[in-house]
């Protein structure tokens, strides 16, 4: 049986705080303009196949070591993390503050980058989660009313704005999984489920499963055979070799399955 470890992740962070004598377009603010440093402000996660979206804020002083700590621990076990621009954003957001903290976070993580997914295999008029999830009819983003929302939390540390901003978090990851859900079969899998736990290459890299049925056969361009198969179980679409579908066929032939 396939066990998956696949993590829903979303993070909402402050901003700089610092002074300066003009606003207007292409004004350079310098570093050691700063007075107080970004920090993170909440996250909130679910693991595939639950319902519970769990969430962590800052202190009382607005400090996001002990958060950072925590959640670390939790992507340290995930088989996959998944984040609508977390290769560049999340992911390196995560890493800097844990450098900050001196906290451990592993140099490589095992993402999915739905905005990568949306940008590389299909053309959306828009790219953002709220949009893709609207045009899929799966769900939308809550509204925050804007920067009024974030200067409530920074700067009047309003516990209430706090508590908005943690469900306009959460809703942005189960938003973010049906996202997912839909896109997934449409797009190559980055981990294949049914080796990692000890099963064939020729079964579904997604739940295991040996029911597939072939969809296509093609040659690349060096004449190698490619199998184009689907998963009956979950609909799965994945390519094997050619060696890899004859085991396959051997199976059946096998265990009697058409």
């Amino acid at each position: 049986m396939v066990t998956k470890k696949r993590l829903f992740f979303d993070i909402e962070t402050s901003f700089n705080i610092g002074f300066f004598w003009r606003a207007g377009w292409k004004q350079t603010i310098m570093p050691e303009n700063i007075i107080r440093e970004r920090a993170i402000i909440c996250i909130s996660w679910k693991w595939e196949g639950e319902d519970e979206v769990h969430h962590l804020t800052w202190d009382k002083n607005q400090c996001d070591k002990k958060m950072l700590k925590k959640f670390m621990k939790v992507m340290a076990i995930a088989d996959e993390s998944v984040a609508h621009n977390g290769d560049r954003f999340d992911i390196k957001w995560l890493r800097t503050r844990c450098l900050k903290h001196r906290l451990h976070a592993f140099p490589v993580y095992n993402t999915i980058d739905t905005l990568k997914m949306a940008k590389s295999g299909f053309t959306f008029n828009s790219n953002k989660l709220d949009y893709i999830a609207k045009f899929l009819e799966v769900g939308e983003k809550m509204e925050t009313g804007g920067i009024d929302l974030w200067k409530a939390i920074v700067l009047d540390k309003d516990p209430e704005a706090l508590d908005k901003m943690v469900e306009y978090c959460d809703q942005d990851v189960i938003v973010l999984e049906a996202v997912y859900n839909e896109l997934k079969n449409y797009v190559r899998h980055k981990t294949n489920y049914a080796t990692m736990a000890g099963g064939e290459t020729y079964e579904c890299p997604e739940c295991g499963s040996a029911d597939v049925k072939l969809r296509k056969s093609y040659s690349t361009a060096m004449g190698t055979m490619k199998r184009n198969l689907t998963c009956k179980k979950c609909d799965k679409n994945y390519v094997v070799s050619n060696r890899t579908y004859m085991k396959l066929l051997e199976y059946k032939i096998k265990n009697g399955i058409k």
